[in-house]
């Protein structure tokens, strides 16, 4: 760990900066199995804020791993690293008052709850609201786009969520979309629903 580092404050607040921009920051972090629909709900709602003139910005699993964490692999301690950066990473873009898009599979329940302490921790704290992209494992395997899971079946892919690696579901997501029952434009309305109701985004 760095010494001799002191942290430096700017001289913009977040009140200061949320009524000049017209928006306050958040996190909304889409967990959940491979194949779920994160990554595509979180695109059309990027899509959608954006049509809103709201700033808000996507992270997905597999961009970051072609730069930020490309050093990391996939063993339980890099899949711990690569949540922790994402979760230094949003709250960066939340205190920006930028809505952050986070999509990854975050399969540890501790992983999440750090991301949401470093949230809670801000002064003053920030919103993180957890989105679990529900679907059973039969549904993904069977979607597949990638092929990952036929290779993790046939032993090619070592320590994969839902198959060889666990995936903790969080028992109190702020909202929970099984996108086996709903499709992704009724998904997006699901959340900017939830972010109207919550104050976060004007209707």
């Amino acid at each position: 760990m760095a010494t001799n580092i002191t942290f430096h404050p700017g001289a913009v607040t977040l009140d200061e900066r949320a009524e000049l921009l017209g928006q306050r920051g958040a996190t909304i972090w889409f967990t959940g199995l491979s194949a779920s629909g994160k990554s595509t709900i979180a695109t059309a709602l990027e899509q959608a804020l954006l049509h809103r003139n709201l700033h808000s910005f996507r992270l997905d699993g597999d961009n970051i791993r072609f730069g930020l964490n490309k050093d990391l692999g996939f063993d339980p301690q890099s899949r711990v690293e690569n949540i922790r950066r994402i979760g230094e990473v949003s709250l960066l873009f939340a205190s920006s008052s930028s809505l952050a898009l986070t999509a990854f599979i975050s399969p540890y329940a501790a992983d999440r709850d750090l991301a949401r302490s470093l949230h809670a921790k801000h002064s003053p704290p920030l919103p993180f609201i957890e989105v679990f992209v529900d679907a059973p494992l039969a549904v993904v395997e069977q979607r597949d786009p990638k092929g990952l899971y036929a290779k993790a079946r046939a032993g090619e892919i070592k320590e994969f969520t839902g198959i060889s690696a666990p995936y903790e579901a969080p028992p109190n997501p702020e909202i929970h979309i099984k996108t086996d029952q709903v499709d992704v434009k009724g998904a997006v309305e699901i959340v900017i629903k939830y972010l109207i109701d919550n104050g976060i985004i004007k209707a």
